[in-house]
C-alpha cells in the first residue's frame, strides 16, 4: 500500500482541553485523496464534544484560508464507550466544513472525512488542506489527528512518495 499513499502527522496525541488543536496543512498538488482520520479517548465527565473543522487555502502557508465543505456521504464515525465493540462506521452528519457527534465527550472515537483534490477551489488555486479540532473546554480528552493521502500523482518506489507537507 505504502507505493499508493503517504501519511503525515495532523497533529500527535494531545490534550484537547488544553486550547485550540491546529494541524499541519496537507498539499493535495501531488495526491488526489486525502483521508482525515481523528481518535479520542472518553472524557472523565463533561459535555464538550470535539468538532473538526476543514479548511483549504493556496498553500502550505495558509493562504487565503476559507471553509472547505465536507461533501455528503464522505465521512464517516465510530463513537462509543467501548470502541471494540464496535465493528461498523456510521454515516457521519456533517455540517457545511464542521464534523461533530452529539454526545461523543465521554466516549471514545474514530472519525475519518474524504477529501477529493477536485473538492477544493482549484480555479482559485487552492491545492491544502487543514483540519482542526477546536478546544473542548474543561475536561480533558486525549485525541490525535492523522492525514491519509492517497493516489499520488506522480507514483515513485515503495516508500518514497513526496511529502504532503512541504
Amino acid at each position: 500500500m505504502l507505493d499508493l499513499m503517504q501519511c503525515a502527522m495532523g497533529f500527535a496525541p494531545v490534550n484537547l482541553a488544553a486550547g485550540a488543536n491546529n494541524s499541519d496543512w496537507v498539499l493535495l498538488r501531488k495526491y488526489r485523496r486525502l483521508v482525515i482520520l481523528f481518535f479520542k479517548s472518553a472524557a472523565g465527565a463533561g459535555t464538550e464534544d470535539p468538532t473538526i473543522t476543514v479548511l483549504q487555502a493556496q498553500d502550505n502557508a495558509g493562504t487565503g484560508s476559507k471553509a472547505l465543505t465536507i461533501p455528503s456521504g464522505r465521512s464517516w464515525t465510530k463513537t462509543d464507550a467501548d470502541l471494540t465493540t464496535i465493528g461498523t462506521f456510521t454515516a457521519g452528519s456533517p455540517s457545511t466544513n464542521t464534523l461533530t457527534v452529539a454526545s461523543s465527550a465521554q466516549k471514545q472515537a474514530i472519525w475519518m472525512i474524504e477529501i477529493d483534490a477536485a473538492d477544493l477551489d482549484v480555479n482559485n488555486g487552492f491545492c491544502a488542506v487543514q483540519a482542526n479540532v477546536a478546544d473542548v473546554g474543561t475536561e480533558s480528552q486525549l485525541g490525535s489527528l492523522v492525514y491519509l493521502l492517497g493516489e499520488p500523482r506522480s507514483a515513485k518506489n515503495l516508500g518514497e512518495n513526496p511529502s504532503a507537507i512541504a
